[in-house]
């Protein structure tokens, strides 16, 4: 099991020291969250907090994922990047495929594509994008930006994108994998029909354990059980070696963390603070015998 540093609100000037402190740490990993803006008032409940509340408010930082993993991978080397996840519902798919394809270029394919739909109404409508039939619209981008990445001369007629032959280069050299996120059955048969993995959102260890039972069984039904699948975790109460080892006996392959939490520090913590953490973390877990056991 690989360990992955969220970086979720933490101040925009941080995330290059932040990166190349986990790199020294040996994560594997920064997972980038997603955010278009903060609307005052929402339509629909954030569907990840009991009482559908948001944890942040409008003046909370959000770095666009795309250009925050372009900018950390020039200042590390092994350090890889994935977003977590990036709501493509609102966006343009063509627009993206350049702009996945740049960063998977420029970071010398050390980038994930984490994707989900999106939960707010306003990101859709207010960026020009219907909210009716997201999911529908959802599953032809994906198949859109796969179909650019991939390079050479691509044309495609759906219901939703249509385009005659066109080419963006340079296509990356190597595939860009795919994160599927969401906790529904739609997302999970998603996950399971295109992704290269799933990528959760805060979860319970009971409720995690059901949910990648469920991954193994749309997988077998979609006759991609023998292909590799990644399981990316932020589970909230499993945390130790103890539960490092329940995680990757449960089948997680990257557990996501935030070190400076669990020392009391926050998400606007002071630069210093967090990096202590992340040195704390990495001797008693990373570089720990046994939990490295249980990584390889």
């Amino acid at each position: 099991m690989k360990f992955t540093l969220g970086i979720a609100l933490s101040p925009l000037d941080q995330l290059t020291a932040l990166a190349k402190t986990a790199e020294e740490c040996g994560f594997t990993s920064i997972a980038l969250p997603d955010s278009l803006f903060y609307m005052k008032s929402a339509a629909a409940k954030y569907p990840y907090t009991p009482d559908g509340s948001r944890f942040w408010g409008p003046e909370t930082p959000w770095v666009d994922p795309l250009i925050g993993a372009a900018t950390m991978a020039a200042v590390t080397t092994d350090l890889r990047f994935y977003t977590n996840v990036l709501k493509l519902g609102s966006r343009n798919p063509l627009l993206l495929a350049r702009q996945v394809g740049s960063v998977a270029n420029l970071s010398g394919n050390r980038f994930g594509f984490g994707v989900g739909i999106g939960w707010a109404p306003e990101e859709f409508e207010w960026c020009g994008v219907p909210y009716a039939r997201r999911g529908a619209r959802v599953d032809e981008m994906i198949e859109v930006i796969k179909l650019v990445l991939a390079g050479g001369m691509v044309e495609f007629h759906g219901e939703f994108y249509d385009f005659d032959p066109l080419q963006i280069s340079p296509a990356p050299s190597e595939p860009v994998p795919f994160y599927v996120g969401g906790h529904t059955d739609v997302a999970l048969r998603r996950a399971a029909r295109v992704g290269d993995g799933w990528t959760s959102a805060m979860m319970k260890f009971d409720e995690l354990t059901g949910t990648i039972a469920t991954l193994d069984r749309l997988r077998a039904e979609y006759g991609r059980s023998d292909l590799p699948f990644e399981i990316q975790a932020v589970c909230i109460d499993k945390f130790g070696r103890e539960g490092y080892q329940d995680l990757a006996d449960a089948g997680v392959t990257d557990a996501i963390v935030v070190p400076w939490l669990a020392d009391g520090v926050g998400f606007d913590g002071e630069l210093a603070a967090k990096q202590d953490s992340l040195r704390r973390f990495a001797e008693k877990y990373i570089a720990d015998p046994v939990v490295a056991k249980v990584r390889a």
